[in-house]
């Protein structure tokens, strides 16, 4: 791999989300343009690294090798077979070919990946003068091969695990949010680290501790390793100077006030395993509290809560009043910001308030919705005028 060359890049991300990947790029310095489920961008291998210790709400970072246009497997292996494979794969590369198909004349997925794998196969043996069959025996090249309307994408992935794995969350409870939905929710909320954050059904502690690393302003991919680090023409120490450098812009002194309530002891203990392992015990505060019991005299906070969905016919009722104790304890705060994700489209006439805004998000492959309501800011001509300005 070439240090300096700029390759075409994707940031993947979940159905939803993919507007705030580009505003991450965006704020990281990169020019992002975003589209269904993913934001495109370009960069050198430090801002694949870069992007992969930063991006928050992002899946994966992905280089593009090709773009091109096949109705025919002919065509498919023409195309695969004239790539640079060399610059890309050493001669032991181990190069599994995942692939998917949508609305194409390609359309048997396990072909498709059987003739790009082929392709591949004949070109590296070519360039490495090999007549036997590659040892793929090195490290790991995850590649792609995704068709969508005879439109073939091929990538290779330098992520690895999925970035929601920030190797923090050593327990998980029944239904966990994945951390950089977790991360989106605390965004899409315009949180400032300045104001009070609650999580009232916070189970493993996902969302508050997610908040705190946002506050901190700490990588979150800062405690994790990437497939490309394992790969041999990546430059070597690159990885540990970003990391130096992420940590260097970390501020661990900022005081936050952050705290995570669920009505199960067990979860408050699992959250502060898993905060213990965030290094953010000590930053974070999480106390075993049923929602109607919550009480506060502080203004202008934030809310984000992601209470059990009752998608189960037998639990919908018990839901149903959380969100009516929701809404009893939560409407008197004029001055505070609640952001509720459920798929109960149902939730506000249990909640007793129409939303300011909804957003639509998917929790995996769950449609859901962010019923959002936006805190009163006092001004002089009008105290119960609300705050100007606000984008979801």
């Amino acid at each position: 791999m070439n240090k300096m060359k700029k390759y075409k890049l994707l940031a993947t991300a979940a159905a939803g989300i993919e507007g705030l990947v580009g505003n991450e790029l965006r704020h990281l310095g990169y020019e992002a343009q975003v589209e269904n489920g993913r934001a495109r961008f370009q960069g050198t291998f430090e801002d694949i690294l870069r992007t992969n210790l930063w991006l928050r709400t992002a899946d994966r970072v992905k280089i593009i090798i090709a773009e091109f246009k096949a109705t025919s497997f002919t065509e498919l292996f023409d195309h695969v077979n004239a790539l640079p494979w060399d610059e890309y794969l050493p001669l032991d590369a181990a190069f599994p070919v995942e692939g998917k198909s949508q609305k194409s004349k390609l359309f048997s997925v396990p072909d498709v990946q059987s003739i790009v794998k082929k392709a591949i196969v004949d070109k590296m043996s070519s360039v490495y003068h090999r007549r036997t069959r590659l040892p793929e025996t090195g490290a790991k090249y995850p590649l792609e091969v995704a068709l969508n309307k005879d439109m073939v994408l091929l990538t290779l992935d330098t992520t690895g695990s999925s970035l929601f794995k920030r190797g923090y969350r050593i327990e998980k409870g029944p239904a966990p949010l994945k951390e950089n939905m977790a991360a989106a929710l605390v965004l899409l909320a315009h949180w400032y680290p300045e104001k009070p954050f609650v999580d009232p059904v916070c189970g493993s502690g996902t969302i508050p501790l997610e908040a705190a690393l946002i506050g901190h302003n700490i990588a979150p991919g800062f405690n994790r390793d990437f497939i490309c680090e394992s790969w041999p023409n990546v430059p070597q120490g690159l990885a540990e100077q970003l990391r130096a450098a992420a940590d260097a812009q970390a501020d661990y002194e900022r005081e936050l006030d952050i705290t995570g309530y669920d009505i199960d002891g067990k979860m408050i203990e699992i959250a502060r395993l898993n905060a213990r392992e965030a290094g953010l015990l000590h930053n974070v505060h999480f106390k075993q509290l049923a929602v109607k019991d919550f009480k506060t005299t502080k203004q202008n906070g934030v809310i984000v809560a992601n209470p059990p969905y009752g998608e189960r016919l037998s639990d919908q009722e018990a839901v149903r009043e959380l969100y009516r104790q929701m809404g009893d304890v939560y409407r008197p705060l004029t001055s505070w910001s609640k952001y509720i994700l459920t798929s109960d489209l149902q939730f506000e006439s249990y909640y007793g308030q129409r939303a300011t805004k909804r957003r639509k998000l998917y929790n995996g492959s769950l449609r859901t919705d962010l019923f959002q309501y936006w805190g009163q800011r006092p001004s002089k001509k009008n105290p119960a005028s609300q705050r100007p300005n606000s984008k979801d």
